[in-house]
């Protein structure tokens, strides 16, 4: 089972959000606009945390929290079968009330036709009635017709002639799977790590603790095949049952201690006159339950200790390195399962797994971050969903760009907004230069990060543009100058741009540069186009170098192009900055 599609309403900072829901969901945005208010709102609806008074948005009365989820398996479908769509997809929503109730309530696909909806069932029982509607084939022949019979009469209609029937989609009025409250892990599993938290948190043999779980299947597995484990459980099983009265055949036990018989019958001779005599029983534990609850964990690092008394870094190292083995994990049974022939993705509602990360980056250097990024892609390839916020570009993919919100709160009142964009953005061979050029240089992924970005041609562009901000004091560390490799490849990023609404402005070469070929002149201008046409005006902007960057700062024609040639050539004592180049630097910081 996956999530779908989530509705926010009244949650913290959040009015009214929308999110089409990937495997993979990464929330970025400044500071206080409401990241963690998405996350906080599906441990909401997952029932890990409650309500309080100030989570309700502006003292409203009521908030809510609605998933969609598809990709059903058997199981699925057989434990929310009244809320299966014939999409194949379930819809719930969660909402708590400022009197401190909460409830949830499921969607029914309910028949327009009014004898084939289950509430009216009753009103059909007669069997003349009953005989004269569509229906009737799924009727017993004799008998009195029941309310029971009816409702599998319509079932089995509707399920017959499902492309003809019309529905309403409309939320029911009693309680989701008529609980008064909803089992928590009913939806699956989920797994919380916020961004401060104890390392030794994740690692208590809990089952709803993520070492837990995996501990728990560990011993599931030894349990069931391996010999000596099997072994020593029947030989507990037989030391109890020496000590019981009886043996599991309901025979006189023999051989049981004489000081338990003589026990049993000081304590029953104290009840002779109520008529009543002592039993007592001694029941085997459960051993795979003795065996997680006795379990500790400790790091040793060349001093033997639990996890707290560990630096933060080796904590959330540690806290990682569950998440890696619950990818392996997946990954192996999703292996087995096809090759036992299984559908690919078939799962128990059980095993579904949703991952809930508050700045994961937190405490780990560059290289660890890009590491963790890579085993969470494990995770959603293994069948799990991730959902994180971050302030890290290395948690970033561009190819995962669909899974990329933006958060945003530009006005109080109107709280906190979401740009998504899950539509095509590249085609063909496009995808293919886009992802190239990303591999140039990966630290790209901070665009999301800007409060501007300005687009260059390459790196010369890059190391120049700043220095010269700087050295005329208009630079600003929240805008960010991108490399996009080419000037071929900007209408790629300005496209990526405009889909997020993130303000830019492409900074590119005329490139006429004398001595040119009018044949690379004609070239120039085709690419010139291609940047003037994808871009934006209500976000972006265009910034024209006459010819190329080397002949903005003055430099001697076949100087190279080289950024350290460029750069050694501007910070030259006697370097002045032109007056054209330096008003096109200011309107890029503008």
């Amino acid at each position: 089972m996956k999530i779908k599609e989530v509705h926010i309403k009244n949650w913290r900072s959040i009015e009214s959000v929308k999110l089409d829901y990937q495997d993979l969901m990464i929330f970025i945005g400044q500071n206080n606009h409401g990241k963690s208010n998405i996350l906080s709102s599906l441990l909401f609806f997952f029932g890990e945390i409650k309500p309080q008074e100030l989570d309700f948005h502006n003292q409203s009365d009521e908030l809510f929290v609605e998933v969609v989820f598809s990709n059903l398996d058997e199981s699925d479908r057989s434990t929310f079968s009244k809320y299966v769509t014939s999409e194949g997809e379930i819809k719930i929503r969660k909402t708590a009330y400022a009197s401190g109730s909460f409830d949830y309530k499921g969607y029914i696909q309910n028949p327009v036709e009014e004898w084939l909806q289950e509430s009216n069932a009753g009103a059909y029982t007669a069997r003349a009635t009953a005989e004269s509607l569509p229906l009737a084939e799924f009727l017993p022949e004799v008998g009195r017709i029941t309310q029971a019979n009816i409702k599998f009469a319509q079932s089995e209609y509707i399920q017959r002639n499902i492309d003809t029937v019309s529905f309403n989609y409309e939320m029911e009025d009693s309680n989701f799977l008529g609980l008064k409250n909803v089992a928590k892990g009913i939806f699956g599993q989920v797994f919380h790590i916020p961004a401060i938290r104890s390392a030794s948190d994740d690692y208590v043999t809990k089952e709803t603790s993520a070492f837990g779980s995996l501990y728990s299947k560990l011993i599931e597995q030894m349990s069931s095949s391996n010999p000596e484990w099997i072994s020593a459980k029947d030989n507990i099983s037989t030391l109890f049952g020496l000590l019981n009265k009886t043996d599991s055949e309901g025979n006189h036990n023999e051989e049981r201690p004489p000081e338990l018989s003589a026990f049993e019958e000081r304590l029953s001779s104290h009840l002779s006159s109520w008529g009543a005599e002592i039993d007592v029983e001694i029941v085997a534990p459960n051993i795979d339950d003795v065996f997680k609850a006795n379990t500790q964990v400790w790091i040793n690092d060349g001093v033997k200790t639990d996890i707290n008394r560990k630096g933060h870094g080796l904590q959330r190292a540690l806290s990682f390195a569950l998440i890696k083995t619950i990818a392996e994990t997946l990954q192996e049974e999703r292996v087995a399962a096809e090759e036992a022939g299984e559908t690919a993705g078939a799962r128990r509602a059980s095993n579904s797994m949703y991952f809930i990360l508050e700045e994961p980056e937190l405490y780990l250097h560059p290289q660890a971050q890009r590491a963790l990024f890579q085993s969470l892609t494990s995770l959603v390839e293994g069948g799990a969903q991730v959902s994180l916020c971050t302030h890290s570009s290395a948690l970033i993919d561009l190819e995962y760009y669909k899974s990329i919100c933006i958060v945003r709160k530009d006005q109080p009142e109107s709280g906190t907004t979401i740009c998504q964009c899950t539509e095509e953005i590249f085609t063909g061979n496009d995808k293919k230069d886009f992802n190239l050029s990303y591999w140039v240089n990966p630290d790209r992924s901070e665009l999301f990060f800007a409060q501007k970005v300005i687009l260059v041609e390459g790196a010369t562009e890059k190391t120049v543009i700043p220095y010269i901000a700087q050295r005329i004091d208009c630079f600003k560390h929240q805008y960010s100058v991108i490399d996009c490799g080419s000037k071929n490849n900007i209408p790629a990023y300005v496209g990526l741009l405009n889909k997020f609404n993130i303000p830019y402005v492409a900074v590119y070469d005329i490139d006429h540069q004398a001595g040119k070929s009018q044949a690379a002149i004609d070239s120039a201008d085709i690419a010139t186009r291609g940047i003037e046409d994808v871009v934006d005006r209500s976000c972006g902007s265009t910034i024209t170098l006459v010819n190329d960057i080397e002949e903005e700062l003055g430099m001697a024609q076949g100087a190279g192009s080289k950024p350290y040639v460029a750069l050694e050539e501007i910070s030259s004592d006697d370097f002045e900055v032109s007056d054209q180049f330096k008003d096109k630097v200011l309107t890029m910081y503008e």
